[in-house]
This record gives structure tokens, sequence and C-alpha cells, in this order.
């Protein structure tokens, strides 16, 4: 699979399930082995069963979740993707902004993911004209 379409199939694919709390969508995304940074600080996650457990309490935590993805940026097998998510987390609105740097292996599934986002109190719309789908 090229990168444009593994990295549009990821951002689809985070995007519609984010929204709907489903964590075993996007973690299929992720090769065996995978590394997965979801912070710049942060231990990473390895494989599918890492971003599960990542992901399944993070997805509980949130509501009301509304997520946008931009273009990705390829370059051989890595792309960068920005993204914009509001949510009620914890019982709080808050929003995210943030870019997901991706390296993915010939059958498109990611190998290395390196997030790192802005959090901001209250729900936000996205500021600039970066937005490309949603």
């Amino acid at each position: 699979m090229d990168t444009r379409t593994a990295a549009e199939r990821w951002a689809q694919t985070w995007r519609d399930n984010w929204i709907a709390g489903k964590p075993e969508p996007i973690a299929v995304l992720y090769a065996p082995g995978a590394v997965y940074s979801t912070g710049p600080f942060r231990v990473p996650y390895r494989g599918p069963e890492g971003a599960l457990a990542y992901l399944r309490p993070v997805l509980a935590d949130e509501s009301e979740v509304a997520a946008l993805f931009g273009t990705p940026i390829v370059d051989g097998d890595r792309a960068a993707v920005q993204w914009w998510a509001s949510m009620v987390e914890e019982g709080e609105p808050v929003t995210y902004a943030g870019t997901s740097v991706l390296r993915f292996d010939a059958d498109g599934r990611v190998v290395d993911e390196w997030d790192t986002w802005n959090r901001s109190d209250g729900r936000l719309d996205p500021v600039g004209s970066w937005v490309a789908r949603s």
C-alpha cells in the first residue's frame, strides 16, 4: 500500500472511531512491534496490544467527541497528519490540537508513531485553514 493511501486510511479510521469511542478498529492499524508514542515524554506503547492498552481507558473517559484531521503530508514511508478534537473529558470540555508523525510498512500498517499536542480548556473551533476534511 502506498504511504498516502495508508495515511489517509489512518486519519479516517482514527476520526471515525475516536468519535464513536471504538478503540479496536484503530488498534488494527498498528503492526506487531509498532512503536506508538502518545506524547513526547511518555514511554511508548508497542503493537496493536499496546495501542489498545492506551486507547481503551482514554476513549472510555471521553464523550461528545468532535474530531477533524488534515490532509497527510507524505514523504517516502512517512507522513505527518494534523488533527483537532474537542470533547468532554473527565466531565469538562476540552480541545486538543496536535500532529501525528507516522511511518508505515509495505502493508500500510503503522510501525512508528510520534504524537504531540496542545490542550486547552473549553470546546474551541479550529484555527486557520489547515483542516482539509471533517
